[in-house]
């Protein structure tokens, strides 16, 4: 009697309870979700049906959300969203998600799949509407970590892939991928699809968090982190961790190298630009994952392999631009991996593996189809709210392209796969005639692994470079393309196979006579033109052809002169080429070109030099040192090395003193280049540090860099070449703190300053116009 008294007094509080809530459910606009937590607690089972009610109703604000034009957070509300979770209900479905993990029965039950589905969309949806939902979940590591076992279902693959990416992008700290349940029998029983979608979130885990703090990239504080991080990053460790799975770069290559079907018809173009405006709009996810479900669901009973996707009916009724896009949209986060993995700590390993699986040859073919295609005016299109970021897939696909190939080409022997065996051929040859041996990377290159076709992939760069406008972004990661194919050790048969190719010409037009106002575009062209004239003396005599009158030659300057943080690799090439050519007077075609060329003329004079050095010291101080603006000190140091090669460093040092009497600020100048010289050695001296880029780029022993520091730090201040001697007792170490407030610019950046002000100018650090962080390459959705 007891008990059913407890039960009917339990009944009518309950009762009770449900129309004050009812009531309040109606005042508070609540949509009945209270209730349908409150069924959803008491039904819910494996196979519980009520979630899909839920979902019906959320997804309509996640839809309005991320259709709405740029809307703030605080102009929106998702009353829905917030009301469910307010009650409870993201808890609620974590629960019910992860219930058959807890039980102690050892056959665990199977969860409805339809349910699972509706679990993930609503979090999804949550996450999306409701401002903390998607940091509440990241601080979950157990959930994180579960749902990775749920991408085993080809059914449930997608909605728990658009949660994982959400949810670690938000993470305070990165997810150990060696902790995922049986990893590697996750990854190899993905289909290509499903491969390509877990890239998205793969680019999360291995790539080093942007600090998104300036001061945080200056070298002073990557030192200090360095430091305090002496073992490998969570990013490191992951990367190892990916290639230590069986397959996964053969088949990432072949992802990245699938051939799509070549669009036809008339309608085309317009037709691609119609599905750009639809990304734009943000829906293409919602459709490409409902059509990448049914493809599951249909290749379930098939093979897995790459096929599946190109047979789809779903497929077949889609435009065939819409394809292309899908394709392409899957490549870029392909692309981003390996170029990640190439830039690690494993990069040789990397290396081993994409010339094995013929990556290059692979995107050389299909560089005309897909990579690059005729250019129309929806490629340029400026998306998204950062005007400085082309984030169509298209033109994200591109850049990421091109970011692979610096990274494939840079000071690694592997660049000839770039070339196909007539290029090859010709490199020889060009080594034949001038009587110089071949260097060895090209003996050693495997000619079944480099590119088919008429053409290689540099050549192709080019071609495509010389086509596009003035100010296109493009031409900053094309240029800095072909210029990794020239770093290193400087090879004259590189520089002519380029030479014979116009590219010079086209450079100098650029910068010259284009009216290209980019300055990260001129300094990609800066950089590249230096290592393409190098020690090259048919490459001046190009150059005084085309810069053929003064008013050429001052534009040049001027350009020059506008910012030297941009240009000072280019002032380094000259200074290096001017003292080599000084000494092959022997040589008739040698004297001649010094005596013609106008730009070897100007840097002859000591007045122009010094002007440079003063310029390149008084624009950095060790405060302000990144790895963009470092290069500024040692062009600055070359400019003294090769002084004292001729016992002229006491002149150069005390032409600096005499330029800070006259400027008025004695001491300041010498002060802050002895700083940098201390900051030169604690940094390249380190044992960690790699060097010999100093020492290829130069072609001086990097003996003779340390050498020369240590004598111009001296403390003997009656040497004539220590910087000490030439600072008056009143003036040594000076305190920075007192002088940093008259530490101004005085007009634009690079300029010489008027007293008593110092120009230590913080020029931008950040290369190229459109920064490809993971969160870039997945902005599509």
């Amino acid at each position: 009697i007891y008990l059913h008294l407890v039960t009917m007094s339990q009944a009518r509080t309950l009762l009770t309870y449900r129309g004050l809530l009812q009531e309040r459910d109606k005042r508070a606009k609540w949509h009945g979700i209270p209730t349908l937590l409150q069924k959803l607690y008491e039904s819910s089972h494996p196979n519980s049906d009520l979630s899909h009610v839920l979902s019906s109703q959320l997804s309509m604000e996640a839809m309005s959300f991320v259709t709405e034009d740029r809307k703030t957070a605080q102009e929106s509300t998702f009353p829905n969203t917030y009301t469910f979770d307010l009650f409870g209900g993201v808890d609620l479905l974590v629960e019910i998600l992860m219930r058959p993990t807890l039980t102690m029965q050892k056959k665990k039950p199977k969860m409805n799949d339809d349910l699972v589905k509706d679990c993930l969309s609503v979090l999804y949806n949550c996450c999306i509407c409701t401002e903390g939902v998607t940091k509440s979940l990241a601080a979950r590591d157990d959930f994180v970590l579960f749902l990775f076992t749920l991408m085993t279902n080809k059914k449930t693959f997608l909605q728990t892939a658009t949660l994982i990416e959400d949810i670690l992008g938000v993470k305070k700290e990165m997810i150990q991928l060696e902790g995922i349940p049986n990893l590697s029998g996750l990854v190899q029983s993905f289909d290509q699809q499903q491969l390509a979608n877990f890239c998205r979130i793969l680019s999360v885990t291995i790539s080093e968090p942007d600090v998104g703090n300036d001061d945080k990239h200056t070298l002073l504080a990557k030192n200090a982190q360095q430091k305090r991080n002496a073992s490998p990053s969570r990013a490191e460790v992951n990367q190892v961790t990916l290639l230590n799975i069986p397959g996964f770069i053969e088949r990432l290559c072949k992802l990245a190298t699938r051939k799509v079907s070549e669009a036809t018809g008339a309608n085309f173009l317009q037709e691609l630009e119609d599905w750009y405006t639809w990304l734009d709009n943000a829906l293409v996810l919602d459709a490409l994952m409902q059509m990448a479900t049914e493809e599951a669901e249909q290749s379930s009973t098939e093979s897995s392999d790459e096929s599946s996707l190109a047979t789809s009916p779903l497929r077949h009724r889609l435009p065939q631009s819409m394809k292309i896009v899908h394709e392409i949209m899957y490549k870029v986060e392909v692309l981003y991996v390996l170029c990640v993995l190439l830039m690690g700590r494993q990069r040789n390993q990397v290396h081993k593996m994409l010339a094995e699986f013929r990556l290059i040859p692979g995107l050389n073919n299909l560089f005309e189809k897909l990579i690059w295609r005729k250019y129309t005016a929806s490629n340029h299109v400026v998306h998204g709210q950062n005007e400085n970021c082309d984030c169509s897939p298209e033109i994200s696909f591109k850049i990421q392209f091109l970011r692979l190939l610096q990274s494939f080409s840079d000071h690694h022997e592997n660049k000839y796969l770039l070339l196909n065996s007539q290029e090859l051929n010709e490199l020889s040859a060009i080594s034949m005639k001038a009587n110089i041996p071949e260097v060895e990377a090209l003996v050693n290159t495997d000619r079944s692994l480099v590119c088919d076709g008429k053409k290689g992939l540099l050549t192709r760069i080019l071609t495509v470079m010389k086509r596009e406008p003035p100010d296109s972004s493009f031409r900053f990661w094309q240029a800095r393309a072909v210029e990794s194919f020239l770093r290193g050790a400087t090879s004259y048969a590189d520089q002519m196979f380029l030479l014979k190719r116009g590219l010079l010409e086209h450079i100098l037009f650029c910068i010259i006579d284009s009216g290209c106002t980019s300055r990260d575009v001129l300094q990609s062209y800066f950089d590249l033109l230096g290592e393409l004239m190098k020690f090259n003396i048919d490459a001046f005599k190009r150059f005084n052809k085309y810069v053929n009158t003064p008013e050429k030659f001052q534009t040049f300057l001027t350009q020059i002169n506008s910012s030297l943080v941009d240009s000072n690799m280019l002032v380094r090439c000259i200074v290096l080429s001017l003292d080599r050519f000084e000494s092959q007077t022997e040589d008739v075609k040698v004297v001649e070109v010094l005596s013609e060329c106008c730009l070897l003329s100007y840097m002859a004079r000591v007045e122009n030099r010094l002007s440079f050095l003063f310029r390149l010291i008084n624009i950095i101080n060790v405060q302000t040192l990144t790895q963009e603006n470092v290069s500024c000190l040692n062009t600055s140091l070359v400019i003294l090395m090769l002084a004292r090669r001729k016992a002229k460093l006491p002149f150069y040092l005390n032409a600096l003193r005499e330029k800070e009497y006259a400027e008025k600020y004695p001491g300041c100048l010498l002060n802050n280049f002895h700083n940098l010289l201390r900051f030169w050695q604690r940094h390249y001296l380190n044992k960690d540090k790699d060097s010999t880029c100093l020492e290829n780029s130069s072609c001086i022993p990097f003996s003779y860099w340390k050498e020369t520091v240590s004598v111009l730090l001296g403390s003997d201040r009656t040497s004539l070449c220590a910087i000490a001697s030439y600072i008056d007792e009143p003036f040594m170490d000076l305190d920075r703190d007192l002088y940093r407030p008259l530490l101004q610019s005085k007009g634009g950046v690079g300029e010489p300053v008027c007293p008593p002000q110092i120009a230590h100018i913080v020029e931008r650090t950040i290369k190229g116009p459109c920064k490809m962080t993971p969160a870039l390459v997945v902005c599509f959705r």
